[in-house]
């Protein structure tokens, strides 16, 4: 992370872009994330720096120089913690959309678990943009982004193994941020002083 950048999303927008630009649709999918995210901060009233930084952050542990174990938002953490990102950094992108079950049935459940998991506004933010933005970057429905996930990953898979604890734990936080986000009161802009992704 480089201290001549002024916020926490700028040096992740770069850092995402130095790992993620190169690979096209994973590119594409992490900044419709965070554009997702920085429109949310403002009216669930959560720091959208944090917020957009994990979200520029969250599938780095695609890229080859993070991929250690295979299983991303592990790899992602283990990448960001290695350069001294801020703990609550690692810790969202380590337990991003229902990374938890994923990882117990796996036998990764002790790797995750050296990452704090906040949980809360911030987290359910931070999966509820992930959920409904498309591979393209496109907004998706939270039910049109499981079955998209499920076709591409397939029928036995990680995710699909786990999907019968995973979806209600997803449509559950779905429901939470959307009730927040019926009662927010308006804010002048959830963009002031954070990268607005383009």
């Amino acid at each position: 992370m480089s201290l001549a950048l002024t916020t926490l999303a700028d040096a992740a927008q770069q850092t995402a872009y130095a790992l993620l630009g190169g690979m096209g649709a994973r590119w594409r999918h992490s900044r419709g994330v965070a554009r997702r995210a920085a429109e949310l901060a403002g009216p669930l009233g959560i720091d959208a720096d944090l917020l957009v930084a994990a979200a520029w952050l969250h599938d780095i542990g695609y890229a080859p120089p993070a991929v250690v174990t295979g299983f991303h938002p592990l790899d992602g953490a283990g990448y960001l913690a290695a350069r001294r990102w801020p703990p609550r950094v690692a810790g969202l992108v380590a337990y991003h959309s229902g990374a938890v079950f994923v990882a117990a049935a796996r036998g990764l459940g002790g790797a995750l678990a050296a990452f704090a998991d906040e949980g809360g506004a911030v987290a359910d933010a931070l999966t509820y943009a992930d959920q409904t933005v498309g591979p393209e970057g496109q907004r998706v429905t939270l039910a049109d982004r499981r079955t998209e996930m499920l076709c591409r990953h397939g029928a036995h898979s990680w995710n699909a193994l786990v999907d019968h604890v995973r979806w209600p734990h997803l449509r559950a936080l779905a429901e939470r941020v959307e009730r927040r986000l019926v009662t927010a009161e308006p804010v002048r802009s959830a963009f002031d002083g954070v990268a607005v992704p383009v």
